[in-house]
Parts: structure tokens; C-alpha cells; sequence
């Protein structure tokens, strides 16, 4: 697939390197030297200096005869007028572009994104994806990374296995025995840089390992407790960083959590007022959520979940520390540089919110081939976990799993047929039709996708 993206920014940039690895024919554009200097040297993309809108630009990009642009600039504004632009002059077939701004993101505007107007095909909104994230550590909080697939009947959880786990050092096949009736499988153990895709049952648990699962979402609760985690939904919130996200996860949790109170940190003063008039269940708090006397005055001492979601990662991952030693019982941090992401667990904060991380999940739903439903991209980008239609022509219907022809670094985690979630075991048959869920190693989705749709082309 040939695609240019405008935008090296950290988005950019992600997905550049993420769709690079896939042997796509990437283009990126931006104005900034440095930005294309350096993703130049870090991903085997092309890259144009220039004002990612222009035509000019555009063309020298390639895009006349590219099938898909991606705009994720800065800018708003830059964003759409490419999106037009590729859409009047180029005919690109496909356009994506990220919108961050809650008047053009309005729904009673919603028509100038029809093709007569603006023909943007795709919407990306930050904002919106990082508050569903949060939302989901608020009702989940004993995990690191949760997402729900299949409307909503298969979990995908990601948990830390600490030394009170009780599961450790078992072999995987033994899960089955020692769980009878639990629908859940091991699709991913994420052992410092390395990523472990269960094949043979042979594999154990470690402390300090980060592992996914893929469950029945009726039975979270029991899925949970099988790794030592009983934590129950945070009914007490406090939000340090009170911008578009912050919000953003606000207005949520007083339209969407029915006993769940939330306290915002806000530092700028007009912005604090500004907050105040906009919700009507959420207490705001003018100060720095670094300073101790204004975190006990929002109640960190006796919070269920601390959330630090201002626009710098520092003061984020320095809060949500002295809101636990302070007392909070879960703490999430939003971070935006990869490169703090390894680091962050170590040193006590419970969950890491990535922005760019959601948004490539978002933008790689858009594109992926066959009948790819859903897309979660797991923690540092060392995964996917896929969620598509069986076809009839796939290698997979059939034949029990234990004789499916799986690539490595693949793992099937469930089955969702006429409703009911069937959980993949050895002896497990995939119908045509069926749902699966799936992880798919960084460099294995494109042989993930093949093997859900074509027999004949699977390696």
C-alpha cells in the first residue's frame, strides 16, 4: 500500500515506523527539518519538507497515486485542507485525518465532513480515545490495559504478575485444569523487551512479567482473581490537568459513572473557572498537582484512582508518584514520549495512558485489509490485538486450532459465534462467520490477516 502521512510529530512518526515494518510504501510531510531528518534515520519511509496542505507538497510526496493519506498534523486546520486537497486534486481514495478541537468535533456540524463539503473518511479525536482509555482503567483499575471487542462480549486485559500472583511458574496448559469452566486465554507475556506468543503450552509466568489475556467479559471478575488482582471499579477520582482530556474523562464520568466522584487539579486559573461552569458533579481545585497541600486538599490521601492527564509528561509521571506515596490506591499517568514508557512501571505507577499508542490503534482499524473490525495496539507498540470476521477461504475454518497452520508470533484468544464466547483450545473449531480475537507480534499482522481470510497465501 502506498500512504503519505502529514505529520512527523510523535503520531506521525509512530505510525510511520509502525507501517514501515509492514512493507508499505510510506511518504511523510512536514514542515519541520529536524522532525524529517529524524524520521529519515529512524524508519525506512520517504519524507518532503514542506506545508503538508499545499499541493505542490503533496505531489512531490506521491500523492497522486498513493490510496491513502493520513493527517495528523498539529494543526486542525492543516489536517482538513490536506484531507480536501487529496480528495479534489489527487482522487485518493482514502482519507484520515486527527481533529482535535471540541467546536469542529461538535455534532451539530457533523455535514461538513460529507463528501459535497470536506470528504474526511475517518476522524481521529485524541481527546475522545484517551477518556475511553481512562475509563476503562476506572472500572478495571487491577490492570495495566484493557480493551473490549466483539460489542463488547470478549476483554482484552493486560496485568502485571507480581510475586503474590498465584499462577506463577505454571505451565499454561495446566490453566485449563486448574481454572475449569473459566473462559480465558494467554495470548501475549511481555518479559522485559521481549514479547513471548504462547504456541505449545509449555510457557510459565514470571513476576514483573506484563501479560495479556483474552477472556469472556462475563467473567472478568473470576480472570482477574486467577492472577491475584480483586480490585473493584474506583468509585472516587482525581484528575490532575484539567484541559481537553481532563475535560473530557470529567464530563464522562459524571454522564457515565453513576457512583464515581471526581476532583480536578487545574493550575491556570481562568481555565479553573472555565471548568467549573462546564461541570456541574465534578469539584475543581486551582493549584499545581505537584505541591503536596494541594493534592491532600483534592483528597489524594484517600482516593481509589489518581489520573494525571496535563500536557506534560514529567509533571504527570511526578504527580501520580506523590499521589501514591501520598495514599491513592491506583495511579494512571497520561505519557506521550515512548521512551518514559519502559521506565514507568518500575518505579510504582500502576497504568500508563500512551496518546499516540491509542491514536495508531485508531488509524490502523481504518486500514487494515479483510474484514479487520477493531485494532488495539498493546503497551510500547510490541503487538496488536485484532478482531476480525473468520472467511470461509481462511486456513483457520475447519480444522481444531492444534492443526491450523498459526504463523509464529500469532495467538488466537477467542471465539465469539451467534453470541456465545468460545475460548481457543486446541480442540476449538473456527466456523465461517465466527468473531476472532487475536494477537499478532509487531511485524506479524499482515501473516494475522492473511491467515483470517486467504488459504492461499498464509507465509
Amino acid at each position: 500500500m502506498k500512504i503519505v502521512i502529514c505529520g512527523a510529530g510523535i503520531v506521525g512518526s509512530a505510525i510511520a515506523r509502525h507501517l514501515a515494518t509492514e512493507q508499505n510504501d510510506v511518504t511523510v510531510v512536514d514542515s519541520d527539518p529536524e522532525k524529517i531528518q529524524w524520521i529519515t534515520e529512524h524508519a525506512d519511509v520517504g519524507a518532503v519538507e514542506g506545508v503538508a496542505s499545499h499541493p505542490n507538497i503533496l505531489a512531490r510526496a506521491g500523492l497522486a497515486d498513493s490510496d491513502l493519506l493520513i493527517a495528523v498534523t498539529e494543526s486542525d486546520e492543516i489536517n482538513m485542507v490536506a484531507c480536501q486537497v487529496a480528495h479534489t486534486i489527487f482522487k485518493t481514495p482514502t482519507k484520515i485525518a486527527r481533529i482535535r478541537s471540541r467546536s469542529y468535533l461538535d455534532p451539530d456540524v457533523k455535514s461538513l465532513y460529507s463528501p459535497e463539503n470536506m470528504p474526511i473518511d475517518h476522524i481521529i479525536s485524541p481527546e475522545f480515545e484517551v477518556s475511553e482509555a481512562v475509563g476503562r482503567q476506572l472500572r478495571l483499575p487491577g490492570a495495566f490495559d484493557v480493551k473490549d471487542m466483539a460489542s463488547g462480549k470478549i476483554r482484552v486485559i493486560g496485568v502485571l504478575c507480581q510475586d503474590n500472583c498465584p499462577i506463577l511458574e505454571t505451565p499454561l496448559r495446566h490453566l485449563t485444569n486448574l481454572f475449569p469452566g473459566l473462559t480465558m486465554t494467554i495470548i501475549a507475556i511481555i518479559r522485559g523487551s521481549e514479547v513471548i506468543v504462547p504456541r505449545d503450552g509449555t510457557d510459565v509466568m514470571q513476576a514483573g512479567d506484563r501479560v495479556y489475556f483474552a477472556c469472556d467479559a462475563q467473567h472478568t471478575e473470576r480472570a482477574m482473581a486467577s492472577f491475584g488482582h480483586d480490585e473493584e471499579e474506583a468509585h472516587s477520582v482525581v484528575i490532575a490537568g484539567g484541559g481537553n482530556i481532563g475535560l473530557q474523562l470529567a464530563q464522562d464520568i459524571e454522564a457515565r459513572f453513576d457512583n464515581t466522584s471526581a476532583h480536578i487539579i487545574e493550575r491556570n486559573k481562568t481555565q479553573a473557572h472555565f471548568l467549573a461552569e462546564q461541570l456541574s458533579q465534578t469539584k475543581v481545585t486551582c493549584g499545581n498537582s505537584l505541591e503536596a497541600d494541594i493534592l491532600k486538599e483534592a483528597g489524594v490521601e484517600t482516593t481509589e484512582t489518581f489520573v494525571a492527564v496535563s500536557n506534560d509528561d514529567e509533571v504527570n509521571i511526578l504527580s501520580a508518584l506523590l499521589a501514591k506515596r501520598m495514599g491513592a490506591r491506583h495511579t494512571v499517568a497520561l505519557v506521550n514520549m515512548p521512551g518514559f514508557i519502559p521506565l514507568i512501571s518500575t518505579l510504582g505507577v500502576d497504568a500508563v495512558i500512551n496518546p499516540p499508542q491509542i491514536t495508531v490503534s485508531s488509524i490502523l482499524e481504518h486500514i487494515r485489509r479483510g474484514r479487520i473490525y477493531d485494532v488495539h495496539s498493546v503497551i510500547e507498540g510490541m503487538g496488536e490485538v485484532l478482531e476480525a470476521e473468520a472467511l470461509s477461504t481462511s486456513p483457520l475454518v475447519g480444522v481444531p486450532l492444534r492443526k491450523a497452520r498459526i504463523p509464529k508470533g500469532v495467538a488466537i484468544g477467542a471465539i465469539l459465534r451467534n453470541e456465545v464466547v468460545l475460548p481457543a483450545r486446541g480442540d476449538t473449531i473456527v466456523e465461517a462467520g465466527d468473531k476472532v480475537v487475536l494477537f499478532a507480534k509487531t511485524g506479524s499482522a499482515g501473516r494475522a490477516e492473511t491467515i483470517l481470510s486467504d488459504k492461499d497465501d498464509i507465509f
